[in-house]
């Protein structure tokens, strides 16, 4: 074991593809229970699909990919909150709206200017190990705000989750603390992509903070949980990606869903008994 990871370690590429990999993962933990508690689970779903369609935007007009994915990213996860709160469209509905037109947008721009290549692929379903330095630096930066922000606003994001017209009642506006769990969402969302892909980011989002919630019933151990599975499938479906040459993505993913039947399984006998 310690050969195999000397040697993994060895490669820059992997490296920095473990680095960016951790911190996505936890950040991604730490936002998936209030977003599923929410009801926004889907929404990283739809920023996702939003993402591919600003990234085959990107690669069309030859600029920089977070240029514009970033701040498009970050509007559209404040549209969607406004729809959910005043619109008559049910937001599953406008989740979904958004996230088919953004995909066929992206799938059109590219086919039409470079055709369907694999870069395609790249962005549908991840290439964690094209990593590079200016990449890992942003993560690292934008990974820490997302952390900072959780924690300095914790008990805001914890009140939000559960009951908002007490928050609104005890003088801390719910408004913002939405605002800044869709930034956070969407910044985590921009920056998973390059390791899940448009297909699979939502899964390290929703995934853990279910299992989590099979076996635990606290806000803060369902977190921690989430956290811990949320590294150990990342890790495990890296390592698993190198030596099997397989997807890293679809890897991370079916590791998160054995866990959530074994996390299933052990609450139903846990009831049984």
């Amino acid at each position: 074991m310690m050969h195999l990871l000397q040697e993994m370690f060895s490669y820059p590429f992997m490296l920095r593809a473990f680095l960016v990999g951790i911190l996505v993962s936890f950040c991604a933990a730490l936002l998936g229970p209030s977003l599923v508690l929410k009801r926004y689970a889907m929404i990283g779903d739809g920023l996702s699909h939003v993402g591919f369609g600003t990234l085959a935007a990107a690669t069309v007009l030859h600029t920089a990919p977070l240029t514009i994915s970033l701040p498009v990213v970050i509007l559209t996860a404040f549209l969607l909150l406004r729809l959910k709160e005043n619109s008559s469209l049910p937001p599953d509905a406008a989740i979904a709206l958004i996230s088919t037109a953004s995909l066929a947008f992206g799938v059109m721009m590219i086919s039409v200017s470079t055709g369907m290549n694999t870069d395609v692929c790249n962005y549908l379903f991840g290439t964690i190990l094209g990593v590079t330095q200016k990449e890992l630096l942003l993560t690292i930066c934008l990974s820490f705000f997302v952390i900072l922000a959780f924690l300095f606003w914790y008990h805001r994001i914890f009140a939000i989750t559960f009951d908002e017209t007490f928050t609104n009642a005890i003088g801390c506006p719910a408004g913002f603390s939405q605002m800044l769990l869709a930034l956070m969402t969407a910044l985590t969302i921009v920056l998973g992509m390059r390791t899940m892909g448009a297909l699979l980011i939502s899964s390290l989002l929703v995934v853990p903070a279910l299992t989590s919630m099979q076996v635990f019933g606290s806000f803060r151990a369902v977190i921690l949980c989430s956290i811990l599975l949320s590294l150990f499938c990342f890790c495990a479906g890296l390592t698993i990606s190198y030596v099997c040459a397989t997807p890293t993505g679809a890897s991370i993913s079916l590791l998160h869903i054995i866990c959530f039947i074994c996390f299933f399984a052990f609450r139903k006998i846990k009831e049984r008994m």
